[in-house]
């Protein structure tokens, strides 16, 4: 079974960068996309960046140009790169994965979430 194993996050300065790391463990697995969200107020989660086979992103707005996603397939593990960083992105994030093993059904796994705080 699959999961999927976030790390990066922590403490950041306005201004300041971040990395977040999503890791597909198992084998023979294929990502074919994953989001990342954050969770606001009112334990909403918002999709803050999301990536699909074939490389196509979208953004939420309060995050395009400061925020990029990508997946290194290689590695089976995607990643959240965070600069910039606004006091209002923090928050904890958490990644979700389309994943198959093997070529069979794809499903969705979703991370263990990670703690993002800018602060000065």
């Amino acid at each position: 079974q699959p999961q999927l194993v976030q790390s990066g996050g922590g403490l950041a300065h306005p201004g300041g960068s971040l990395r977040l790391s999503c890791a597909a463990s198992g084998s023979m697995i294929s990502i074919h996309a994953m989001n990342w969200y954050r969770q606001v107020p009112g334990n909403q989660r918002e999709l803050v960046a999301a990536i699909f086979d074939g490389g196509t992103t979208n953004y939420a707005s309060s995050v395009k140009g400061r925020f990029t996603i990508s997946v290194d397939n290689a590695k089976n593990t995607g990643y959240l790169q965070m600069n910039m960083l606004k006091p209002e992105d923090t928050g904890p994030y958490y990644c979700n994965a389309i994943l198959s093993v093997a070529g069979g059904e794809k499903r969705l796994y979703w991370g263990q979430g990670t703690q993002v705080t800018v602060s000065s």
